[in-house]
C-alpha cells in the first residue's frame, strides 16, 4: 500500500470521526474514487458493527452513493431499503448492517469528485438539511486539503524532476575540467622526474584515461536533450507514465524517446541504456 492511501485513508477516517461528533448520526463511512471515476471501494468505517459494507465497490448511477458520485450533489434516503429513487444492488449489505436512513455527500476536489462520505442511522426518519449541511462542511474541508497536499506534491515533483534532468543535462562545469587538466599536467611532470619504469609507467596510464576521459564528455554524447531527460528518470526508476507525467509528454513520446536513446547506446534494455549512459559519462 503505497504512502499516499495511507494518508488519504487517514485522512477520511479523521474527516468520518468529525461527522460523527458533529451530526450525532452513529455510523460514518467512505471511500475514493478510483482513477476512471466511475466506481469508488468502501474503504473507511466508524461505528459499523458488521463486515457488510466493508470492500464494497460502488458504481457510478448505483444506490445513493453512485447517484451523489455523478451528479457531485449531496442526497439523503429516509430508508433506503424502501426508497424508490435509487436503484438497490446494494441492499444486502446495508440491510445487513442494519441501516435505514443514510446520507452522502461529495468529496471535491477541484470540478472532480475525488470520493464521497456516508451517515447513517439505524432506524427510519428525515435526516434534514442541517444534516447534510453538517456534512457538505466536512467535506468541503477535506477538498480544501487534498488540493493544496496535491499542490505541494506538484510542485515538489516539479523540483525533484528539474534537479535530476538538469544534473543529467549538464555538462561537467569548466571548474571541474580545469582541475582535470590540471592534475593531468602536473602528473605528467612528476613523471618526469620518477626513475623507476614501472612507476612511471603506471603514472602515464593514468594520465592516457584522464586525457580519454575528457575527450569522451566532449565528444561521446549522442543523446538529445530530450533523450536525456527521459533517461535520467529512468535511472531514479521511473516508468514510462511517471515519466510522461513529470515532463509534460505523453507515455508514447517518451517510450519513443527511450527507444531512440537504447537505439544509440547500442542497449537491449532500459537498465543496459542507463548503465551505457553511466559508463560514458551522460548520467552520474
Amino acid at each position: 500500500m503505497s504512502t499516499a492511501t495511507v494518508q488519504r485513508g487517514a485522512l477520511l477516517r479523521a474527516a468520518l470521526k468529525r461527522m460523527c461528533r458533529a451530526t450525532g448520526l452513529p455510523v460514518t463511512f467512505g471511500g475514493v474514487v478510483l482513477p476512471g471515476g466511475r466506481s469508488m471501494p468502501l474503504t473507511e468505517f466508524v461505528g459499523i458493527r458488521t463486515d457488510a459494507l466493508s470492500g464494497l465497490v460502488i458504481g457510478a448511477g448505483n444506490g445513493l452513493g453512485g447517484r451523489v458520485l455523478v451528479t457531485a450533489r449531496p442526497g439523503s434516503v429516509n430508508d433506503y431499503a424502501a426508497d424508490s429513487k435509487i436503484s438497490h444492488e446494494y441492499d444486502t449489505a446495508v440491510t445487513a448492517e442494519g441501516l435505514r436512513a443514510i446520507a452522502a455527500v461529495p468529496v471535491m476536489v477541484g470540478e472532480s469528485v475525488f470520493g464521497v462520505l456516508y451517515s447513517g442511522i439505524r432506524e427510519s426518519l428525515s435526516l434534514g438539511n442541517r444534516v447534510l449541511e453538517t456534512m457538505d462542511q466536512t467535506a468541503r474541508r477535506v477538498g480544501v486539503q487534498l488540493a493544496v497536499e496535491a499542490q505541494v506534491e506538484r510542485r515538489l515533483v516539479e523540483i525533484e524532476t528539474a534537479t535530476i534532468t538538469r544534473a543529467a543535462r549538464a555538462a561537467p562545469s569548466a571548474p571541474k575540467w580545469e582541475q582535470v587538466r590540471e592534475a593531468h599536467a602536473e602528473l605528467r611532470s612528476i613523471a618526469q622526474e620518477i626513475t623507476d619504469p614501472v612507476l612511471r609507467e603506471r603514472i602515464q596510464r593514468v594520465c592516457d584515461r584522464l586525457t580519454r576521459s575528457t575527450d569522451r564528455q566532449a565528444l561521446e554524447n549522442p543523446l538529445s536533450p530530450r533523450e536525456l531527460d527521459v533517461l535520467a528518470l529512468v535511472a531514479v526508476g521511473c516508468g514510462n507514465a511517471e515519466a510522461a507525467r513529470r515532463l509534460g509528454l505523453r507515455p508514447e513520446t517518451v517510450k519513443s524517446y527511450l527507444s531512440n536513446a537504447m537505439h544509440k547506446l547500442g542497449a537491449h534494455s532500459r537498465m543496459d541504456a542507463v548503465i551505457a549512459a553511466r559508463r560514458i559519462g551522460v548520467l552520474p
